[in-house]
């Protein structure tokens, strides 16, 4: 995965940049990317005892084999630009904020073609698991506050290896996330 630090790149270039600005996660808006569910503040019919309450199915992914559950680590760019992106043909990707908010771009699926035109970022409250659908666009989320951001990611076994496609994008195709300071 590449994050682009701003130094690198030629500021000529980045004045022309794509920038998209990051939203608040609502259902209506992530909905073509996925689903996502609060899970450090559930809500909703629970399965309850004496001194818990259940909050059964509130994702549900599939695979065929087996699912691993990943650490992922990733620093703070000096600024968010997105020079690549990935995406798995045959599995769904759940990624969940351990210790910060996260930022993470999606773009639809599109058969392998790039299409950073329609690429969108969103905030993912900490503790909010979100599952990606097939084929999405995307890349490792970025911290929001934090100089670190921890996430689990959940997949089948092996799909770093087996079902993940990453794409460098062309500096046209190249975009910088904006707009944190405004949420």
């Amino acid at each position: 995965m590449c994050y682009t630090d701003h130094k690198v790149l030629n500021l000529n270039k980045e004045k022309n940049m794509k920038q998209i600005k990051i939203q608040r996660l609502t259902r209506d808006a992530f909905a073509p990317f996925g689903e996502f569910y609060d899970m450090g503040n559930p809500d909703g019919y629970s399965l309850a005892g004496a001194i818990h309450n259940f909050y059964p199915d509130r994702l549900t992914t599939s695979c065929s084999g087996r699912l691993a559950f990943s650490p992922l680590v990733v620093r703070r760019p000096g600024k968010m630009i997105i020079t690549e992106q990935e995406y798995h043909n045959t599995t769904e990707e759940l990624i969940l904020p351990l210790d910060d908010d996260m930022i993470i771009h999606v773009a639809p699926a599109s058969g392998g073609a790039v299409v950073t035109d329609y690429a969108k970022a969103f905030l993912v409250p900490k503790n909010t698991l979100v599952k990606l659908k097939t084929a999405i666009w995307h890349l490792a989320p970025l911290p929001a506050a934090k100089e670190k951001l921890t996430a689990l990611i959940i997949l089948p076994e092996c799909t770093y290896a087996t079902d993940c496609t990453v794409v460098g994008l062309s500096p046209d195709e190249q975009f910088e996330i904006v707009g944190l300071e405004d949420l």
